[in-house]
């Protein structure tokens, strides 16, 4: 069987770095997932192996959902357990593993200067949800999107693009899925914020029972943070629906 390649370019070697150490970092520590292999690392892009077959939808979530808590709470068993969310971890060669407030609030702010929040009360609002939920077992965040996850023809799941990876509470990556699931696909059915936070928590304690205590309320405000961090993307990526689809959800029954 020939096997098809498929090359990521970047902008300079800095960024072929970084992506190349978060992929290695999640093959060692976050092994419930799988990854294409990565066939060559050149100087300013990576080749990969491609995967053939769709971006994840609405009833994959259930799935998915399982796959991160696994993935997470692997990855906490493994090395995150000796950090918390408010401070920068050390990958091996010395790089730091960016942690959960400071890049998020300088993007918040960007939100405000760009149109996307209304005036400051909205940006002090986000700011404090924001350090409302900076706390509890550190897992990681890769921007779980649709696009992010290729269920190959076979049925496996692999996830693709490395490029950026930071510090994160449990189950703030679920609800970038969900929250970009919404925007992509609109309104989830009745139930399914609910049943995949369930999932999660569920694979995720079987590591350790502390990693699967999130709960809805929780769920919400990384869902309503993820709302106003994706805003500038409203309209490409085949994100379709805003605000509308996600305030659906948030008044889901929980």
């Amino acid at each position: 069987m020939t096997v098809a390649y498929f090359t990521k370019n970047y902008r300079d070697p800095s960024q072929v770095a970084a992506a190349a150490r978060h992929y290695y970092w999640l093959a060692a520590h976050a092994q419930p997932f799988r990854q294409p292999s990565l066939t060559v690392v050149g100087p300013t892009s990576l080749t990969f192996e491609r995967i053939e077959g769709r971006c994840a939808e609405p009833g994959d979530l259930p799935r998915l959902a399982g796959l991160l808590g696994e993935a997470h709470g692997a990855a906490w068993v493994s090395d995150l357990h000796r950090t918390s969310v408010d401070m920068a971890h050390s990958f091996r060669d010395g790089t730091l593993f960016g942690d959960y407030y400071r890049p998020r609030e300088v993007a918040l702010r960007k939100r405000l200067r760009f149109g996307y929040l209304p005036n400051k009360v909205a940006l002090h609002a986000m700011l404090t949800l924001l350090g409302k939920t900076a706390e509890g077992p550190a897992a990681f965040y890769k921007d779980s999107n649709p696009r992010n996850f290729v269920i190959a023809d076979d049925g496996a799941v692999f996830i693709v693009d490395t490029d950026d990876l930071t510090l994160a509470p449990f189950a703030y990556d679920l609800a970038k899925l969900i929250a970009t699931l919404i925007m992509t696909h609109g309104p989830l059915h009745d139930g399914a914020a609910d049943g995949a936070l369930a999932t999660y928590n569920q694979a995720a304690a079987r590591y350790d029972a502390r990693l699967g205590t999130t709960d809805r309320e929780r769920l919400d405000g990384f869902l309503v943070l993820h709302s106003v961090l994706t805003a500038p993307y409203i309209g490409c990526h085949g994100y379709r629906y805003g605000w509308s689809g996600l305030t659906r959800q948030l008044q889901e029954p929980s």
